[in-house]
């Protein structure tokens, strides 16, 4: 398979920096620019819509989507590459948030919005396996 303006580098069997792993520190680069980022998309949504967990919404399923492309690419080269690790648990990883969902979801049924709450859980849920399915296929073409 050709991957069109995508190299496949394999990182050594053990990849090391001054007598540490790479891993954590590839977990990092990515993790600090994902999690800035979601900050500002949810605070910049905050005023547009009614309730601050769409913004959550949002970041949740652009994330779904970007880990189902970087998983097809990584697919595509192996697991070598360190791709997995800056990207999907790296930016992807934090740009999404579990924990912030969760709390939106029950504050939701706190406040007596089970509809609310039933809602925002189904399409999560929803709308998040079909994004990471869409960008696993379309990681699968390139």
């Amino acid at each position: 398979m050709v991957l069109i303006g995508y190299t496949c580098r394999r990182c050594p069997d053990r990849c090391v920096v001054a007598g540490f792993a790479l891993d954590p520190v590839l977990i990092g680069l990515g993790a600090v620019p994902g999690a800035l980022l979601r900050l500002r998309i949810v605070n910049r949504m905050e005023p547009m819509v009614p309730r601050k967990h769409w913004g959550t919404f949002v970041v949740n399923i652009a994330a779904s989507f970007g880990l189902g492309l970087v998983m097809a690419l990584q697919g595509n080269c192996g697991s070598a590459t360190g791709i997995a690790l800056l990207l999907g648990t790296g930016f992807f990883g934090s740009l999404s948030t579990f924990s912030t969902f969760a709390m939106e979801l029950l504050n939701e049924l706190r406040s007596g919005r089970v509809f609310g709450f039933a809602f925002l859980a189904l399409s999560s849920l929803v709308a998040g396996v079909i994004a990471a399915a869409l960008g696993y296929s379309i990681g699968s073409y390139a």
